[in-house]
């Protein structure tokens, strides 16, 4: 990171980038300096609550976060950036949005746990927006206006307050990945409870990883005096920007079983800081991480490593492990929100296992609707064969190949009633 004395000596003169994290309660006017060359500006974990009047001179900056500050409106001088292509403004106490503020050039929002509680009908003017992320306020609507932006692909609303989900949302051409739990409309089933894991029984060993809403860790548990090996996550409490973390658990247990999920144990019991938390089997060492999650670059859709490459039987088999589980989960009224490449783990044969129900939501399966959000997850699942058949070596067939793109094809219809169900894309699997 780079220092604010460096900034005001003049060393960072020509800088594309720049990140200042320092307690500021004012914006350093030295950051004018660099207008020529700017792009990416990154303020946050900082104490500011307004923007200079003539913050438009950064003409070239096309990246802007500033959250984790003081900020009670959204700034009007957003707009006055002509390249400004990502805003992200994540928990500050943002309450209200003018519609100054909506720069129409924005592909990607982030207003993330802030306390808004309405949004001005010119955010239909952002036609570009690709990604939305507003989990985490007290919306109780959402305008109308908001279906302009036909190119939406990811919408955040979870854990506000709506009172229905829009029909005209079913209908978004791109919409592909949307999470809607803790709102006013949304109704958790009663699911059937794990076996109880006392947290003394467990050993944890290392951490494996972090997401937004826990800590996995390796651990050992102890069973009438013998050792299982197991994964442990333990939720942070915190609303994510994909939602609640007793919805992402309620909605894994849900799920039930399946060889593509990785199998639940139990939930943790008797934690000394009162955590929820569940436990796993440990995945296996030779499973790796399809892909990784999208970049700035390409805002809804997955990178991948230069070498990745994918087999015939990699591909076939992660196509029907997630239309399988897919299809069992809507079955049972599970929206996973989240389908992507990066929350798949697979091995050298193609043995698939998914994961991260952070953006899971229950939907009704008698309402008018339900067909339609299938449908949007079909669209995700769209994106999965695009990036799979991406990835193709040399040992894939033509035959193949064309089958695929097929499907692919057929999920990206416009018109989300007219894609094919999970059940049909199974069916055709198989038949391939």
């Amino acid at each position: 990171m780079q220092s604010l004395l460096a900034l005001q000596s003049g060393k960072l003169k020509g800088s594309v980038s720049l990140k200042l994290s320092e307690n500021l309660t004012e914006f350093p006017t030295e950051i004018f300096d660099l207008a020529d060359t700017l792009e990416v500006l990154d303020l946050s974990c900082n104490r500011l609550s307004t923007l200079p009047a003539d913050f438009g001179r950064l003409k070239k900056l096309k990246i802007f976060f500033c959250s984790e500050n003081l900020f009670t409106v959204l700034p009007d001088q957003l707009a006055d950036c002509p390249l400004l292509d990502i805003v992200g403004f994540k928990s500050n106490q943002i309450t209200s949005v003018p519609a100054k503020s909506l720069n129409p050039n924005l592909r990607w929002l982030i207003l993330t746990n802030n306390n808004i509680a309405e949004l001005p009908k010119e955010i239909g003017l952002c036609t570009r927006m690709q990604k939305l992320m507003l989990s985490g306020n007290r919306l109780s609507v959402l305008p109308e206006e908001l279906s302009n932006c036909q190119n939406l692909g990811l919408l955040r609303i979870a854990a506000n307050t709506l009172h229905e989900l829009p029909k005209w949302i079913t209908k978004m051409p791109k919409l592909s990945w949307i999470a809607f739990s803790g709102n006013n409309f949304s109704k958790t089933p009663a699911i059937e409870e794990l076996s109880l894991i006392n947290w003394h029984d467990l050993e944890i060993s290392h951490l494996l990883g972090e997401g937004a809403s826990g800590l996995i860790s390796k651990a050992n548990r102890t069973i009438g005096g013998e050792t299982q090996e197991v994964a442990v996550k333990i939720f942070k409490g915190d609303v994510t920007s994909d939602g609640l973390p007793e919805d992402e658990m309620t909605a894994y247990i849900a799920a039930g079983y399946h060889p593509g999920l990785v199998n639940l144990i139990g939930q943790i019991a008797q934690h000394p800081e009162d955590k929820k938390g569940l436990v796993m089997d440990l995945i296996p060492l030779h499973f790796y991480n399809l892909g990784l999650p999208p970049s700035l670059e390409s805002c809804t859709r997955d990178v991948f490593p230069s070498e990745r490459k994918l087999s015939e039987q990699q591909i076939l088999g992660i196509a029907k492990t997630i239309a399988s589980l897919a299809t069992q989960l809507h079955e049972a009224g599970i929206m996973h929100g989240d389908l992507y490449a990066h929350n798949i783990l697979i091995d050298i044969e193609g043995h698939t296992l998914f994961g991260d129900f952070g953006a899971a939501s229950f939907y009704d399966k008698t309402a008018d609707t339900a067909d339609a959000l299938e449908r949007i997850e079909v669209s995700a699942y769209g994106y999965l064969l695009d990036d799979l058949l991406s990835l193709k070596d040399e040992s894939v067939s033509e035959e193949i190949y064309k089958a695929i793109s097929k499907l692919r094809d057929a999920c990206f219809v416009s018109i989300p009633l007219d894609r094919p169900g999970f059940k049909e894309l199974v069916k055709a699997l198989g038949e391939i």
